[in-house]
């Protein structure tokens, strides 16, 4: 129950965080600063991994589908 939460959370952060970056908010800017400090540690190893796709950054959505992933396996 607490582990769905938490995966729930750190979900709708990573929603946040693709939000953020359409706006277009200042580098230096308190939400920015939050968001990339919750998701950057997650996210660089799924770019990593991920081929160019042309400024397209589609590291989120693994993400995202992974999470969903450790929510379905660990709440069987």
């Amino acid at each position: 129950m607490i582990l769905g939460t938490i995966l729930d959370l750190y979900s709708l952060v990573i929603v946040g965080a693709v939000i953020v970056s359409w706006i277009e908010l200042p580098p230096n800017h308190p939400v920015v600063q939050l968001v990339r400090a919750l998701t950057e540690p997650a996210l660089v190893p799924i770019r990593r991994m991920l081929p160019s796709m042309g400024g397209l950054d589609l590291s989120p959505m693994v993400l995202l589908i992974g999470l969903q992933f450790l929510r379905r396996l660990f709440m069987l």
